[in-house]
């Protein structure tokens, strides 16, 4: 028996409904306010109909058009949750400006850098000393924490 629309949904049938696994669900509530389940006694989530239209565009942005969890993040700032929601929906189609002004690669098109035996994660960088203010330290370990993150997602070996 199928569900009717408007009813909730637990995160194995959210997560089953967009293809991704629970635990992107769970780790995009930290990285996006707007993703607000309803919790029941034991921490058991109950999501919206309204939550999976969100969840949908979230998924069509970072998955579909290339966008990175800080990109969304600003347009979540700046456009709102129910322009995500029409992107989602297939409704509206996301401006080409976002994904230039984040400076993204086009979607498919990044390739990971070859790695060498023996060398540093970030590699071997000449050594030349540049003083960073204190907003662009803060934005370098903000990317830095993003990226830890996402190769956690993507490299289970990885802890």
């Amino acid at each position: 028996m199928e569900k009717s629309p408007d009813a909730f949904r637990t995160i194995s049938e959210a997560a089953e409904e967009l293809t991704v696994p629970q635990h992107v669900l769970r780790f995009w509530e930290t990285k996006f306010a707007q993703i607000k389940p309803m919790k029941r006694a034991g921490g058991r989530r109950y999501y919206r109909p309204a939550d999976i239209e969100l969840l949908k565009g979230i998924h069509t942005l970072l998955y579909s058009q290339g966008y990175t969890i800080r990109g969304l993040q600003r347009i979540l700032k700046e456009e709102g949750a129910p322009y995500v929601v029409g992107i989602g929906r297939g409704e509206v189609m996301p401006r080409k400006g976002d994904l230039a002004r984040e400076g993204a690669p086009p979607p498919g098109t990044a390739k990971a850098a070859p790695r060498r035996a023996g060398a540093a994660i970030i590699g071997e960088a000449p050594k030349v000393i540049h003083k960073l203010s204190a907003g662009q330290s803060d934005a370098l370990r903000a990317a830095l924490k993003d990226l830890t993150d996402a190769r956690k997602l993507l490299d289970p070996s990885v802890r």
